[in-house]
């Protein structure tokens, strides 16, 4: 019996500052569509926004761990090798991350 990965992390850029956000979802479709629409917060002045990386889970716990590894210095440092050629391609230019430490309404409970 295969069994879906549930757990989602993603990496976003903006295509109005080249910056990019880390989430986490259940439901990355979704997700990206809130994102773009404005529904979330920390990312609703920075649209439009384009999904650039995703990791699936199994365990929440596992996606959330990853999660928070790729907002510190290191992750984003691995990030920035892992995607350096699409981070080149999309004209990204720094050091700089937009995070979302938020937790979000629509994934909980």
């Amino acid at each position: 019996m295969e069994v879906p990965l549930a757990y989602c992390v993603y990496v976003l850029i903006s295509e109005k500052d080249r910056l990019l956000y880390i989430g986490f979802t259940t439901n990355i479709s979704r997700r990206l569509q809130q994102h773009n629409a404005g529904e979330a917060r920390s990312t609703a002045p920075r649209r439009p926004l384009k999904l650039i990386f995703t990791e699936h889970y199994l365990y929440e716990s596992d996606a959330r761990y990853r999660e928070r590894y790729f907002k510190t210095s290191m992750g984003r440092k691995a990030l920035r090798l892992m995607l350096t050629s699409t981070l080149a391609g999309l004209g990204y230019k720094g050091e700089k991350f937009r995070i979302e430490y938020v937790e979000d309404e629509t994934e909980t409970g």
